[in-house]
């Protein structure tokens, strides 16, 4: 009996238009969302998964100074490179917008004056640190100070990152503008300020009470870190020129600040979506059946579980997340991924240097995910989880059944009528596995569905290690039948259960072995839904082994030493 179908609205972080992606944004977002969208898919549920280019802000404004190019053709350039990257990865959007495309400057518009209109915002005037050589304000990240640790000359106006403590621009001893170095003034600005104060315990009883036991520890402590110090208003507009314009007491030169107006573009990504597929977008996210999921890194919990969560419930009739189910930081060879320093993995250089495996990344991201803590990716793990477990446990299983139903059928699937105990007991661990696989995912838990996974490659090895097949064909032709009929099986459940993670490489298994089309419930009794006329006349090594030297050339680039 098929379950009842269910609406997913998935979203992945709005990537920044001002750099590529890197493996510290695939491991912490985007693999994770991918499969779960895809598994979501895969068990007939209505599925919205929904990104795309974030695109305003003093950052691409700074970026395109430093280029000497407009911010037009910095964001255009670079939203290129990341959605090209994520097509060519396999990160399957159903939409991947920008939120400098007119549909979301109307849809966030239309958003500001209605909490306008609803009077949940205050009008504030204020001081703010102003460079009077580049005659702009200057967002917090972009004022350099001391510290009032008195350790760190280099803190930011937002953060320390020395000492980790938050701060704010007026703290920093000695501030001076990270554009020009010069010593910021204070100056006049006025700007609306959006009421977060007067919904502080709607915020908490929905997050450290109904969701407490339903979402990630990591989340709900951030999160009653930040309520736990009350919340205030908070400005949505600022001085900048570029951006989405608004007015301020009927001043321009002002736009919507990009923390306010950048997750409004999951709303903007999906109306665009549906209007290009004949679709509602009302349905996923105005009602109130429809799962609403997240998928972030942990910079962003305040926004995702306080602030967006806060805007919704002005909004009035939009659903709330069901769960954010936020990553920690992903760090290459035992330091912090930087971008300054090129001390990163680029996607699409990976895509570059290593053709057509996009699966043994996913694979090695997926098992170093940072779930529940930081996590390290090193290109020495890389290598030896693709050839001692992609290539020498999955691959190696999945050829050796292949080879023997060649080599003693034709290609023919063996058919015998009957089957012994074991059998049956190792089709039984491998619907366990697929069992696991499905609670971990519904859970979030994606390092230990994949952990099952490898495992039934894992259970048919030792299937096929234990009866041996080749040394009986002669003498008990009959079992060798039922041993390869079996084994045969668990190859069309990796096929399956593979989609989510290493999508490629399912579609090259299925191909192989001759199933078309499946779906999560083909699994329930799939020795009764293959195609045992199929002749196996296609098959192929699915990984390749990585040489040391192919390792040495990716440290030695990391290290500048090329």
């Amino acid at each position: 009996m098929k379950k009842n179908i269910e609406t997913y609205t998935i979203t992945a972080a709005l990537p920044y238009a001002n750099g590529p992606i890197h493996i510290g944004h695939l491991a912490g977002v985007y693999i994770p969302a991918d499969i779960y969208a895809r598994y979501k898919r895969l068990t007939n549920n209505d599925v919205a998964f929904i990104c795309g280019s974030d695109e305003h802000g003093v950052a691409i404004s700074l970026a395109s100074k430093k280029a000497s190019i407009s911010p037009k053709e910095l964001i255009d350039k670079y939203d290129e490179i990341i959605k090209s990257s994520f097509e060519k990865f396999g990160i399957s959007f159903d939409n991947y917008s920008r939120t400098s495309r007119k549909i979301h400057h109307d849809t966030s518009i239309d958003l500001f004056n209605l909490l306008k209109e609803k009077n949940l915002f205050s009008l504030k005037e204020s001081e703010q640190y102003y460079d009077t050589e580049e005659n702009q304000f200057l967002a917090d990240r972009y004022i350099i100070g001391t510290c009032p640790c008195g350790k760190f000359e280099e803190a930011y106006g937002d953060q320390c990152e020395k000492c980790g403590a938050t701060l704010s621009p007026d703290e920093l001893v000695n501030p001076r503008s990270a554009i020009s170095d010069s010593k910021p003034i204070l100056k006049q600005t006025k700007h609306y300020y959006i009421k977060l104060d007067e919904f502080e315990e709607f915020i908490r009883e929905w997050i450290t009470v109904e969701n407490k036991e339903k979402w990630k520890t990591n989340v709900v402590g951030q999160v009653k870190s930040w309520l736990d110090s009350g919340l205030k208003p908070r400005a949505v507009t600022r001085d900048l020129d570029w951006g989405i314009p608004v007015k301020v007491d009927d001043e321009n030169g002002k736009v919507l600040y990009v923390w306010f107006e950048a997750p409004i573009g999951y709303i903007s990504s999906t109306k665009e979506w549906a209007e290009n597929n004949n679709k509602d977008w009302k349905k996923y996210w105005k009602n109130s059946k429809t799962n609403l999921i997240h998928f972030i890194g942990k910079d962003n919990i305040v926004f995702h579980c306080i602030i967006f969560p806060i805007m919704l419930k002005m909004f009035g009739d939009y659903i709330l997340p069901k769960n954010v189910p936020a990553n920690e930081f992903l760090n290459l060879e035992g330091q912090k991924i930087s971008t300054s320093r090129n001390w990163a993995v680029w996607l699409h250089e990976y895509l570059i240097e290593f053709p057509n495996m996009q699966d043994v990344l996913r694979y090695v991201l997926t098992s170093t995910c940072p779930e529940t803590k930081d996590n390290d990716f090193t290109w020495k793990e890389f290598q030896t989880r693709n050839n001692s477990e992609l290539v020498a446990i999955y691959g190696n299983y999945t050829n050796r059944v292949l080879s023997l139903i060649d080599k003693y059928y034709e290609g023919k699937i063996p058919t015998p009528e009957n089957r012994n105990d074991k059998d049956y007991e190792i089709l039984n661990e491998v619907i366990s596995k697929k069992n696991d696989i499905e609670s971990n995912l519904n859970q979030f838990k994606f390092r230990e569905a994949l952990k099952s996974l490898i495992n039934i490659a894992r259970i048919g090895n030792k299937f096929l290690a234990d009866t041996e097949p080749w040394k009986i064909k002669n003498e008990n032709p009959e079992r060798v039948e039922q041993i390869l009929k079996t084994s045969f099986e668990i190859v069309s459940y990796l096929a399956v259960l593979s989609e989510p993670f290493i999508p490629y490489t399912s579609k090259k298994l299925k191909k192989m072995i001759g199933i078309n089309k499946s779906e999560w419930s083909d699994l329930d009794n799939l020795g009764d839904k293959i195609d045992f006329s199929f002749t196996i006349t296609n098959k192929e090594m699915l990984f390749r082994r990585i040489e040391d030297s192919e390792i040495e050339f990716q440290i030695n680039k990391l290290k500048n030493l090329l």
